[in-house]
């Protein structure tokens, strides 16, 4: 029995630490894992690099959507689809105008509402606008302080539009006849990403609304902030991914990020194409 025990001993001794076996395994793992999707030893960075940072995976291990819409309870919401953040002219396009351009938003943006007032779907705007009082925030996220600091969406006032025709807030002129018909929800301005300070959700509810078709400015900041309320209250959500862009920043790449999210959460990601042609034979 001694000599059992002195054997167990020995082998116990001759084995990794807890910790150690775990890294082990872990990186026993990662080495099978990286050699079962074909990757062989090729660095992950260099085979990123070498592909387009947005197409879709080759092999998704996410399901497939099944979305399927039903256009008398759909709507289409684009957020901010402003000057500000669309338009050579607005304040952000030196760090948005890459993405809008090559994503083509604008016209993309332009095509949905064209395809959405066609089908009779309800549409909606969610727009973001600043007052002389929001400048007295307190405190304020990374972004809220850019915001403000550039003046981005100001407006003199919620009571009168001196000042706001073709500003930044303003709405890019190709959309003002969609938007302006008298049929289009104008939802109170949201403040900081997501609708819920605005009465987005009220509205589309009140219109018997529980599908959405998402798109707009900026993909990872407010788009994404209302995909994340109106999955939250219930609705089903797919979001036109080549209908939104992003700031590029040295702090990352916003519409890759989002579009990571996207893929995560939403109920379908489609582009222009295929939103335009859903909307068309649903």
């Amino acid at each position: 029995m001694k000599h059992s025990h002195i054997d167990k001993q020995q082998i116990h001794d001759q084995q990794p630490e807890a910790p150690e076996r775990r890294k082990a395994l872990k990186a026993g793992l990662a080495s099978a894992a990286i050699a079962a999707a074909g990757f062989g030893t090729v660095p992950l960075a260099a085979q990123a690099a070498e592909k387009d940072p947005y197409a879709d995976p080759e092999k998704p291990a996410l399901p497939p959507s099944n979305m399927r819409l039903d256009l008398e309870r759909t709507a289409l919401v684009i957020t901010d689809p402003q000057i500000d953040f669309l338009s050579p002219d607005g304040v952000t396009w030196g760090v948005v105008g890459e993405s809008v351009t090559e994503h083509n938003t604008v016209e993309n943006i332009g095509r949905l509402f064209t395809a959405a007032k066609g089908a009779g779907l309800t549409v909606a705007v969610s727009p973001h606008y600043y007052y002389p009082t929001d400048k007295g925030w307190k405190f304020e996220g990374a972004l809220e302080k850019l915001m403000h600091a550039i003046g981005m969406f100001d407006r003199k006032s919620p009571y009168n539009g001196e000042g706001f025709e073709n500003s930044g807030a303003d709405f890019m002129p190709e959309y003002k006849p969609f938007i302006h018909d008298g049929k289009t929800i104008i939802a109170s301005p949201h403040k900081v990403y997501g609708p819920e300070q605005n009465d987005l959700v009220l509205q589309l509810r009140k219109h018997r609304i529980d599908q959405v078709i998402l798109a707009g400015m900026s993909a990872n900041l407010c788009t994404q902030a209302h995909l994340h309320e109106l999955l939250e209250t219930g609705f089903e959500v797919a979001v036109v991914k080549d209908a939104t862009a992003a700031a590029k920043l040295p702090e990352g790449d916003g519409y890759l990020a989002a579009l990571t999210n996207f893929r995560y959460m939403a109920n379908a990601v489609w582009t222009t194409d295929e939103a335009v042609a859903r909307m068309q034979v649903s």
